[in-house]
C-alpha cells in the first residue's frame, strides 16, 4: 500500500488519472496510456479502504470526480465553441455519472470479504455504464473507453467480434492487473508472486495484440468495387450557412462534384445540412435546391446522390401529434422538423432518412417536460430549437439495380457502434457518413469524430466514405485504414473506388452483447452486495445489542 502523508497526495493521484486518460485520447494521444489511466485512482481507493476510520465510505466520490472531470475537460472542452451551456453541462454531468459508477463499485466491493477479487467488478460496472449511456436522454458515449483505439485500429481488429466494449474490457482488465502488479512490488510480496502477476499482465496485453495483427495481416477486402465521389464545400456555419442563398451553397457542392465526376461514378456524397432551403415533404420536387440536383443528375444519369437537408412535415387535420410536434406561431397547425439525408437518382423517387440519434440539447431536449424552460440555452443547429423528429428504422438507400445498398449516417450517429451495425443488418454493403463538424472550429472535436469512423469500418467490415462540410472528409477501407483524407477548412473533392461487402461480422449479428452481459452481471452483483451489506449490518446490530 502506498504511504500517504496527507489528503493532498490523494488529490494528486486522482488528478494524475485524469491527465493520463486525456493523454491517451485520439487523435494525438497514445492509447497505450489507457492501460494506466485508472491505476492511480485504484491506489486512492485502496488507501481509503485501508484507512476506513479516517475517511467516510463516500470519500471516493470527491477523488474520482476530480479524475473524471479532468479527463472530460481536457478531451471535450471544444464543445464550448458551439455552446457554452452545453459544454458546461456535458463536462459536469458526464464526470458526475462516471464518479457515481466508481463510487457504486467501491461501495459494492466493500461488501465482499475478498476485496482483492472483487476489484474485477469494476469491469462489469463500468461497461454497464457505457452500455446504458448509449440509449437515454443524456446519451454521450464520446468517452467510452474502447473509442480510445480509434487511431490505432491495427491493435483492435477483433472489434469485428466484440465492438468497442471489447476494447473497454481490455483496458479495464489491464488497469487492474497493472495495479495489482505495482502493489505487489511496493509491498514486496516475494519474487514468485511478483513474477506471476507480471506474467499475467504481459499475456493479457500481448495476446489480443497478436490476434489483432494476425487478423489485420490476413484480411482481404471483399466485394465488388464501386466509384464514389465526396464533396467538401467548406461553408462556414457562423458566417455563411444561414446568410448565403441556398442555391449558392448547392452550387458549391455541384461545382465540386462536376469537376471530378466520371462515367464510372456511382455515388456522390455531400455533407449534412448542405441544402439550406426549407424543404417540405409534401413538395420536395418543388424545392429549388432539389431542382438543381435533378438537373445535375440529368447531366449524369448513372449517379446516385446523397445530401443533407433540413426538412419539415405538416400534420394533417386530425392527425395524432407526436412528442416532437411544433405549433406554428400564427395559425392552429402543427409540423415536425428533421435533420435529413436525401437520396436522388434518375429512376426513383427521393429517398428520405431522418437522423435518429439526436444530440442532447441542440436536437433533442432531454426530459422535455421537466427541462423545457431551459431549451433556449440549447445551441441552434440548423435554425430549430427543441426536439427534432426522427426515423424509427435504420433505412438503407438502394441503387436502381439493387446492387449497392447504402445508409446516410448523419453526424453524431457515427459514434454508436450497434446503431451503425443496424444499417448493415438492414442490408448496407457500404457506409456513408455525412456531417458538419465546423461548429467546433479547428479543434480536437472534429478530429476525434473523424477517427471514430475507423472503428465503425472495423466492426462492420464495411468500407466507408465520409463527407464533412469543412473536413475531415475521407475514404476508409474495411480494415479501418484511411485511404485518403482532406485538409480541414479547405474546399475539396475526392474520388475513389471502394469495395461493397455483403458478409456480416459476428458483431453485426449480435451487437453489443458484451454490454448486455455486463449489465446482467452488474445487476446480480449489486443485489448480492446489497444483501451482504444488510446481513452484515443486522449481525453488527445484533452483536451490539448482546454487548449491552
Amino acid at each position: 500500500m502506498l504511504i500517504m502523508k496527507n489528503k493532498k497526495q490523494l488529490y494528486l493521484l486522482s488528478l494524475l488519472s485524469g491527465v493520463i486518460l486525456s493523454l491517451s485520447w485520439p487523435m494525438y494521444g497514445f492509447p497505450f496510456l489507457l492501460f494506466f489511466g485508472f491505476v492511480p485512482l485504484l491506489f486512492v481507493l485502496d488507501y481509503l479502504d485501508a484507512n476506513r476510520q479516517q475517511y467516510h465510505k463516500y470519500s471516493i466520490f470527491q477523488f474520482s470526480y476530480l479524475a473524471f472531470f479532468t479527463w472530460n475537460l481536457l478531451t471535450t472542452w471544444w464543445i464550448w465553441n458551439s455552446t457554452i451551456f452545453g459544454a458546461i453541462m456535458a463536462v459536469l454531468l458526464n464526470s458526475l455519472f462516471m464518479a457515481i459508477v466508481f463510487m457504486v463499485f467501491h461501495l459494492s466491493r466493500r461488501a465482499f470479504f475478498k476485496r482483492s477479487d472483487a476489484i474485477y467488478l469494476l469491469i462489469f460496472y463500468w461497461i454497464s455504464f457505457e452500455y446504458l449511456h448509449l440509449d437515454w436522454d443524456l446519451s454521450w458515449p464520446w468517452l467510452n473507453l474502447g473509442n480510445g483505439f480509434a487511431m490505432y485500429t491495427k491493435w483492435v481488429q477483433w472489434y469485428e467480434y466484440t465492438g468497442v466494449f471489447g476494447g473497454s474490457f481490455w483496458i479495464l482488465l489491464m488497469n487492474i492487473l497493472i495495479f495489482q502488479f505495482l502493489k505487489k512490488l511496493i509491498e514486496k510480496s516475494g519474487r514468485p508472486a511478483i513474477f506471476v502477476s507480471f506474467l499475467k499482465t504481459v499475456i493479457v496485453f500481448v495476446v489480443p495484440m497478436v490476434i489483432s495483427i494476425v487478423l489485420y495481416s490476413n484480411y482481404n477486402e471483399k466485394g465488388e468495387a464501386v466509384e464514389i465521389l465526396i464533396t467538401q464545400p467548406n461553408v462556414d456555419p457562423w458566417t455563411e450557412q444561414y446568410v448565403l442563398p441556398p442555391s449558392t451553397i448547392i452550387k458549391k457542392n455541384l461545382k465540386l462534384a462536376d469537376s471530378l465526376v466520371g462515367p464510372e461514378t456511382t455515388f456522390i456524397v455531400s455533407p449534412e445540412s448542405a441544402i439550406q432551403e426549407d424543404v417540405w415533404h409534401a413538395s420536395i420536387e418543388s424545392s429549388l435546391s432539389v431542382k438543381q440536383i435533378r438537373k445535375f443528375i440529368d447531366k449524369h444519369p448513372k449517379v446516385n446522390f446523397i445530401i443533407g437537408a433540413s426538412t419539415y412535415r405538416l400534420f394533417r387535420q386530425g392527425e395524432p401529434l407526436t412528442s416532437t410536434a411544433r405549433k406554428f406561431g400564427d395559425v392552429d397547425k402543427y409540423y415536425e422538423a428533421f435533420n435529413t439525408a436525401l437520396f436522388f437518382n434518375k429512376d426513383q423517387e427521393v429517398g428520405i432518412y431522418h437522423k435518429s440519434k439526436l444530440v442532447p440539447g441542440p436536437e433533442k431536449m432531454p426530459f422535455q417536460r421537466l427541462l423545457k424552460p431551459l431549451q433556449h440555452f440549447a445551441f441552434d443547429l440548423g435554425g430549430t430549437i427543441g426536439s427534432l423528429g426522427y426515423s424509427e428504422n435504420r433505412d438503407v438507400f438502394t441503387t436502381a439495380n439493387k446492387e449497392f445498398r447504402v445508409p446516410a449516417i448523419i453526424c453524431y450517429e457515427s459514434i454508436y457502434g450497434d446503431f451503425v451495425a443496424g444499417f448493415v443488418r438492414n442490408g448496407a454493403n457500404l457506409l456513408f457518413i455525412i456531417t458538419n463538424d465546423a461548429w467546433w472550429g479547428n479543434t480536437a472535436g472534429h478530429r476525434q469524430h473523424f477517427s471514430f469512423a475507423r472503428l465503425r469500418a472495423v466492426e462492420t467490415r464495411r468500407a466507408l466514405a465520409r463527407s464533412a462540410n469543412t473536413g475531415i472528409s475521407s475514404f476508409i477501407d474495411q480494415r479501418g485504414d484511411v485511404l485518403e483524407e482532406t485538409e480541414y477548412s479547405v474546399p475539396a473533392v475526392l474520388k475513389r473506388k471502394l469495395q461493397a461487402n455483403d458478409k456480416l461480422t459476428f458483431y453485426v449479428i449480435f451487437g453489443d452483447y458484451i454490454g448486455r452481459i455486463s449489465a446482467f452481471i452488474t445487476v446480480m452483483m449489486l443485489l448480492i452486495s446489497i444483501s451482504v451489506s444488510l446481513i452484515n449490518k443486522r449481525s453488527s446490530d445484533k452483536m451490539g445489542s448482546i454487548g449491552k
